[in-house]
């Protein structure tokens, strides 16, 4: 697979003590009608990603919003490489946008575009690249994608799964420092959503974007992230591995993962050949 020249290629594992937090929320809360969030913490690092969990009406969707200045926060702090985005100004807060890529749970792709296009609107409006420039950007990022002959499809021609990787590859074609998705295997069959989780989890490692995915589909959960962070009336009940996760014992959490054993194999398993392939492609750079 050709890799595009993406500024942000994945050199430092996440955890070790260069990877510094690229996303703090600190004790934020929110309420509607009622109370949604009433003291939530969590953080990412680069290329690392955390899995954003709990049933449905929790505020995760909600908790997506915040961070990119959609909704302000009733209390609490967003820091985005430990400057504080909850109170900036349009025009700051419009930069800070543009390093974070959102993938919304449908693909929300303007209908009466072409793939290509949909992905040029978001260069000519987040860069300044020149018109052959962008066109190279967006050939690459569809092939990272697999979707290489579909740049002058209408979304209409596309299936479910094909309009997931187009909403994906919109997204990431701006290099954002930052992925946020909310529900990205939502309405898909199990072997499409499957497909869907392995690459969001090949993207990340090439790219070593930090990345927040909302999910209430634990094999996807199980597949994409290094943590967790579970949301049960309002607070974080849970922040850690996916291992321990599986292996709590507490009640809530219990009946939330129904009891179901689930492992890391397939996550381990694309990590593994996702790091051969790299280590590949380095090589054939390098003799070039």
């Amino acid at each position: 697979m050709h890799i595009p020249s993406f500024r942000k290629l994945h050199t430092i594992e996440p955890g070790t003590p260069d990877d510094a937090a690229v996303l703090r929320v600190e004790h934020v809360a929110v309420a509607f009608d009622r109370p949604v969030l009433r003291d939530v913490s969590l953080e990412v690092g680069r290329g690392e990603t955390v899995a954003v969990m709990g049933k449905s009406g929790t505020g995760k969707s909600v908790l997506l919003k915040l961070i990119v200045g959609l909704i302000p926060p009733d209390s609490g702090k967003i820091l985005y490489h430990n400057k504080d985005v909850t109170n900036l100004k349009e025009s700051a807060l419009m930069a800070f946008r543009s390093d974070v890529g959102f993938v919304f749970q449908g693909a929300a792709l303007f209908d009466s575009m072409t793939v290509g296009e949909n992905l040029d609107l978001f260069l000519v409006k987040h860069t300044d690249m020149a018109p052959e420039e962008r066109e190279r950007k967006i050939i690459d990022t569809l092939d990272l994608v697999g979707l290489g002959d579909a740049i002058d499809k209408m979304p209409s021609e596309l299936s479910g799964g094909m309009k997931k990787r187009a909403g994906l590859a919109r997204s990431i074609v701006i290099e954002p420092e930052l992925m946020l998705y909310d529900e990205p295997t939502t309405g898909l069959d199990p072997l499409t959503a499957a497909s869907i989780a392995e690459e969001i989890l090949i993207l990340q490692q090439r790219l070593g974007i930090a990345s927040i995915v909302v999910t209430h589909d634990l094999p996807t959960a199980f597949t994409v992230a290094d943590r967790a962070v579970v949301l049960n009336e309002g607070y974080v009940i849970f922040s850690g591995t996916l291992n321990d996760l599986a292996s709590s014992d507490d009640p809530f959490l219990h009946e939330y993962l129904g009891a179901s054993r689930l492992d890391r194999t397939r996550h381990d398993q694309i990590i593994s050949r996702t790091s051969a392939t790299r280590t590949t492609d380095e090589a054939t750079r390098s003799q070039a």
